[in-house]
């Protein structure tokens, strides 16, 4: 089973970024603990971040263009859940069940987050967790996976 893992703008600054919102922990940190939580489960993990839309949209389509093909899609789109439709018309097209994550809730922050264009077309969430929300989101995806294998 293939998972690829997507984090979207600024997510690159992690660490360093408003540590009292989004904690210490870097992006290096956190694709380190998902790759040793895939091992534990099995699967193959890849990872990008990228801060600009046409490349994250570009990589969610390579899920299915390029061998070999992805089953499942971990998504933090960051800024651009509020605001790209073409992130979340990628996601619809490409036909591979996602799970989508955001380290603070955005419904207890501004107003402008409150809405997300991608969750319709993810089978999940997960928010407001921490970098932990990553791991929880992996865990729940692999395991629709399977569930939906059978």
């Amino acid at each position: 089973m293939r998972i690829v893992v997507i984090h979207g703008p600024n997510l690159n600054l992690l660490g360093r970024r408003e540590p009292k919102i989004y904690g210490r922990e870097t992006l290096a940190d956190i694709n380190g603990r998902m790759r040793e939580c895939a091992a534990d489960l099995g699967v193959t993990l890849k990872t990008f971040q990228s801060n600009s839309e046409g490349e994250l949209v570009d990589r969610i389509q390579d899920m299915v263009l390029t061998e070999p093909r992805a089953d499942g899609l971990v998504i933090n789109p960051a800024a651009y859940t509020h605001t790209s439709v073409a992130i979340r018309d990628a996601i619809a097209a490409v036909g591979v069940p996602a799970w989508e994550i955001h380290i603070t809730d955005p419904a207890t922050r501004e107003d402008f987050r409150h809405v997300s264009f991608v969750r319709d077309v993810c089978v999940g969430h997960v928010a407001g967790q921490g970098a932990d929300g990553y791991l929880v989101a992996l865990k729940a995806l692999v395991e629709h996976l399977r569930r939906n294998q059978e």
